[in-house]
């Protein structure tokens, strides 16, 4: 039983590491590169670091901040999981959802929402209906050969002030020396 917990533990450390462990049986051994490339199925894939994240966010956040606009940041990832979140001094209640929501819809795409939401009118079912969602300008994606990452900005009075904001966090973070 008590190997049981140990194995779970490193193949949840794994799994946020970006490894894909438990179905293929991967275990603490073969993870070390040193030791032995991992099995033919599984993938490993760039991920944001939180302090590039965390970086972007504040980026963003300060340059709202600059022209005296009240915003949300929100970064998340290739998944949709929200990692970052600045809610700036005074910035409205429902500006939260919509940073995540842009900054999912951004790296779900891999492209601007402002882009993206002209091509989702019409009559009949579209990218509108997925739930989680949402075509206003001010969510960037963040790419790495795709996408991996994706940032939202809510909050200012409109969508084009929403994405110069999220890019300037994006540019924030495609500025640093690899």
């Amino acid at each position: 039983m008590r190997s049981t917990t140990r194995h779970r533990a490193v193949v949840g450390t794994l799994v946020g590491l970006g490894i894909l462990g438990g179905v293929t049986g991967l275990t603490a051994a073969q993870a070390d590169p040193a030791q032995q490339q991992p099995p033919a199925a599984v993938i490993q894939q760039p991920v944001l670091s939180i302090d590039a994240a965390t970086k972007a966010a504040q980026a963003a956040l300060d340059a709202a901040e600059a022209k005296g606009q009240r915003v949300t940041v929100s970064i998340v990832d290739r998944a949709g999981t929200e990692r970052v979140r600045l809610t700036g001094d005074g910035a409205g209640p429902q500006s939260g959802e919509s940073a995540r929501r842009k900054a999912f819809t951004a790296v779900a795409w891999g492209r601007a929402t402002s882009e993206l939401g002209k091509q989702v009118g019409g009559n009949g079912a579209s990218l509108r209906d997925i739930p989680g969602t949402l075509f206003l300008g001010g969510g960037v994606p963040v790419t790495a050969g795709s996408p991996i990452a994706g940032v939202g900005v809510a909050g200012a009075p409109s969508g084009e002030l929403d994405e110069e904001f999220a890019r300037a966090g994006l540019n924030a973070i495609q500025a640093e020396p690899r």
